[in-house]
């Protein structure tokens, strides 16, 4: 039995740098024991004020982008030419059957899991909506605590897992293949609008060319959408993450936004809206786990879902007579 911590051992090894305590801390907000969560809060309220001083870059893709590859590749790129301190928080999709997930980031990031000035940490996506882990929001924080001044999210790139994402992070960085077919018809429309950049991966060897001309379409496709709110304009760049090539201006895309919107304001006003829907988002969560919890409405449960399926009963009614059980 591992030994159990204070919030305040926790916490301190947190803020020293701590690597085995910070995955501890990290275990610990993804349990969904009861002391777990309570021990979890603790943790939190004391990290609290030290966190916030990363930069958060949420990154996604379509299937067989090579995800992993680019960024082991920009995450060596900041480690070895800026000196950054990068985190990496990989959202690993989980079997809804079994529940299990293959955890298998570290050993597709080798190089760049081996450096003492990175982190990286896969975690079950489990069955939170599009796969994105209901804890990543908090490792963040932990991980800013424990000194991390980059922050990478990647998403499993299926589902709505990149809306949640861009809830959490400052910049989204969208990754795409050129000469996939109709590069503008294989991406959804709100994903696009959502990107702060677009990255064309495996620009290299025969692809160079396809990724190039990717690039103007793109570009000039994202010119179509309004200017958002934190007046940037989304750039379009292509990169190899098997030459090395390409990442230098990338990293000054998320550079230049980030002066942009800590000057306009943006940046912050957008931290705090964060802050609110995620306090929504917990409200929702807890709500929804006292229900199913609730013993009244454990002892009805299989009573009335089996009316539900057999057509005894609306859905609209069984609901209402669970939520009545749950609030009585």
């Amino acid at each position: 039995m591992p030994k159990r911590f204070t919030p305040e051992e926790y916490a301190q090894g947190v803020l020293a740098g701590n690597r085995v305590l910070l995955s501890r801390a990290i275990t610990l907000v993804e349990s969904t024991l009861p002391s777990d969560q309570t021990l979890a809060h603790q943790v939190m309220e004391q990290i609290l004020p030290y966190a916030g001083k990363s930069v958060r870059v949420g990154i996604t893709g379509v299937p067989g982008v090579g995800k992993s590859t680019f960024i082991e590749a920009f995450g060596n790129y900041l480690l070895e030419q800026h000196g950054k301190k990068l985190a990496v928080l990989a959202i690993d999709p989980t079997s809804q059957r079994t529940g299990g997930s293959i955890l298998g980031d570290k050993t597709r990031m080798e190089t760049l899991a081996a450096n003492p000035s990175a982190y990286i940490r896969p975690s079950p996506a489990g069955k939170t909506l599009g796969g994105v882990a209901r804890s990543t929001r908090e490792s963040i924080l932990l991980c800013e605590a424990a000194g991390f001044d980059v922050i990478f999210v990647e998403t499993v790139g299926v589902g709505q897992s990149e809306t949640a994402v861009h809830e959490m992070v400052d910049f989204f960085l969208l990754l795409m293949l050129a000469g996939a077919g109709d590069e503008l018809q294989g991406i959804k429309k709100g994903i696009m609008e959502m990107a702060d950049a677009v990255a064309i991966t495996k620009a290299d060897g025969a692809n160079l060319h396809p990724a190039t001309s990717a690039q103007a379409e793109y570009q000039g496709a994202l010119h179509l959408f309004p200017l958002g709110a934190s007046k940037w304009s989304p750039r379009v760049t292509v990169c190899s993450a098997y030459e090395k090539t390409g990442l230098a201006p990338l990293w000054e895309s998320v550079m230049d936004y980030v002066q942009l919107t800590q000057g306009n304001g943006y940046f912050t006003q957008r931290r705090k809206d964060q802050n609110l829907h995620w306090l929504k988002h917990s409200i929702r969560q807890s709500l929804e786990e006292r229900f199913y919890q609730h013993p009244l409405v454990m002892a009805q449960w299989d009573r009335i879902a089996q009316q539900v399926v057999e057509g005894q009963k609306s859905p609209f009614a069984a609901a209402e007579e669970l939520l009545n059980s749950a609030h009585a």
